[in-house]
């Protein structure tokens, strides 16, 4: 049972410098990484904008809002980003919200919502945000 309890203390202990160590990083910059949606979580704290938690709970605004994120999550062609719209459905009305890499993005992950919720059902409030990791070469 010794060594058990060893090895226990000593996975303990190597996590504990780990993620000391990531803190430290953070520590000697001076500031941790700010987050990139700040702007977007103040204006969905607004009392009129459709939030996932108040998304309805009958068994239709929940097939609605599972049948799109499926169809979304079938599509390999999309990006994380896309992959990852909230999807908010409230009394059949779907709003779609969050960013994506591409116009084109936007236009299929609107056009699946659409196909789902029916036309005129859907509010569109996708933002695009360019993938500007990738260096450029001259």
């Amino acid at each position: 049972m010794p060594i058990k309890s060893t090895c226990a203390a000593g996975a303990l202990a190597l996590g504990l410098l780990v993620g000391g160590g990531v803190s430290n990083v953070f520590a000697q910059q001076g500031k941790a990484p700010e987050p990139d949606n700040t702007k977007v979580n103040q204006r969905d704290r607004k009392k009129t904008e459709p939030t996932a938690d108040q998304a309805k709970e009958n068994p239709n605004d929940r097939e609605i809002m599972q049948k799109i994120r499926r169809s979304i999550m079938d599509d390999k062609s999309l990006s994380t980003y896309a992959h990852n719209v909230k999807i908010v459905s409230q009394h059949g009305k779907v709003t779609l919200k969050g960013p994506v890499r591409s116009d084109d993005e936007k236009k299929t992950v609107e056009q699946k919502a659409t196909d789902v919720a029916g036309a005129g059902n859907v509010t569109n409030e996708i933002t695009v945000k360019p993938d500007n990791s990738k260096k450029k070469t001259s």
